[in-house]
């Protein structure tokens, strides 16, 4: 199997959201810093319809795209939920199919505790 493939199947995207700009912004900067995360974006205000206590509920909320691997998962989410202001924060994480060799070296060199990748740098923007 190629490394390009391997890397592959250990990528993965999680979504979260937050309520305000602050919460995000903090939130992705402690998932970066403590590579967790190769990258967050932090999608405008999107509108969440969801059903809370009994209640249909409309919120304003910022989707977080977050880009890690699966051997963070685990640290990830806990990190996630530890940071998040919500009570039962939405994190959920999906499996990346497919993806340029320069952009999986990256984010596998930005990421701590890789258990696959060969920690070349790659060049420009995530």
């Amino acid at each position: 199997m190629s490394s390009k493939r391997t890397k592959e199947n250990q990528s993965i995207v999680v979504l979260t959201t937050c309520g305000d700009w602050e919460s995000a912004s903090r939130l992705a900067n402690e998932l970066v810093a403590a590579r967790l995360a190769a990258c967050v974006q932090i999608d405008q205000p999107v509108v969440s319809v969801y059903r809370w206590e009994n209640k249909v509920e409309t919120a304003q909320e910022y989707r977080l795209v977050i880009k890690s691997t699966r051997s963070q998962e685990k640290s990830l989410f806990e990190k996630i939920v530890e940071l998040h202001s919500y009570e039962v924060p939405q994190v959920i994480s999906l499996p990346v199919q497919n993806g340029t060799d320069a952009y999986l070296s990256w984010l596998f060199n930005e990421v701590g505790n890789n258990e696959v990748g060969n920690n070349e740098v790659g060049n420009g923007s995530p």
